[in-house]
């Protein structure tokens, strides 16, 4: 019995490379394993289960036969796409999570998170993010015509990348005193979370115990999946294989 976790993969066209790693984890470790988490950033924009994209639409193919297959897909928002709605759940047979949410698995109790939550020293960044989750602007976002969606996400990232021009890198990282808080609150020593795209493994102390903070990598220029089993934890990573000329996967 298996798990994997991963986040931050930001499928779109213009990641071709990206998006046929994913599917060969897909039709591959995935479909061998009991549970996929996806937590956060599937899609680069997720504007409403309305969309016609049809490379959305293909990778939501993809993880309905893996969920058939048996593999049980658990999907938790992220800052990038974070509409889904029930549409999204039946075409992909995915259970949509919490943000936060603990998981009980191989007898241990894992606090998971897309990781945004923990970067409270960006305060721009949560006060915008308290009010897009905001069930009310929720609701007016998804009642705009799909053209009026894609083009606010379009500028959304826009604004993010600009965000993040001129934005102190430790400022966009996790705090300590939240990453303190959230194990306390759950009464957990384990936490997996993407979002911040700073790979690795941080220990940490709280209330005299050691706690693990395990940190996904993002799919910028290789896939990354954490799996975790009996024997514990290991990262498995998965090469771009692209034509060097055109960029386009092989």
């Amino acid at each position: 019995m298996s798990h994997l976790f991963v986040s931050d993969l930001h499928l779109d066209a213009s990641t071709p490379a990206a998006v046929m790693a994913f599917r060969q984890l897909l039709r591959g470790a995935a479909g061998k394993t009991e549970r996929l988490y996806i937590l956060g950033d599937l899609f680069e924009t997720w504007v409403g289960d309305d969309d016609p994209d049809p490379l959305r639409a293909s990778v939501c193919d993809e993880l309905r036969a893996l969920t058939q297959a048996g593999t049980h897909l658990f999907v938790m928002a992220g800052n990038r796409d974070f509409l889904y709605g029930p549409e999204f759940t039946r075409r992909t047979g995915a259970e949509l999570l919490p943000d936060p949410v603990v998981a009980h698995l191989e007898g241990r109790r894992v606090l998971l998170t897309h990781g945004d939550l923990l970067c409270t020293g960006d305060v721009a960044y949560q006060e915008l993010r308290s009010t897009m989750r905001d069930p009310a602007i929720r609701e007016r976002l998804l009642s705009l015509p799909l053209a009026a969606r894609q083009s606010l996400a379009a500028a959304a990232r826009r604004g993010s990348r600009a965000h993040t021009s001129t934005t102190a890198t430790a400022i966009m990282d996790v705090e300590e005193a939240a990453v303190i808080k959230a194990f306390r609150a759950s009464e957990t020593r384990e936490m997996v979370h993407g979002h911040t795209h700073r790979p690795g493994e941080y220990h940490h102390e709280v209330d005299g115990e050691r706690a693990l903070r395990r940190v996904l990598p993002a799919w910028h220029t290789a896939g990354g999946a954490l799996e975790l089993d009996a024997e514990g934890w290991q990262l498995r990573t998965y090469a771009f294989e692209v034509d060097a000329g055109t960029g386009v996967p092989e």
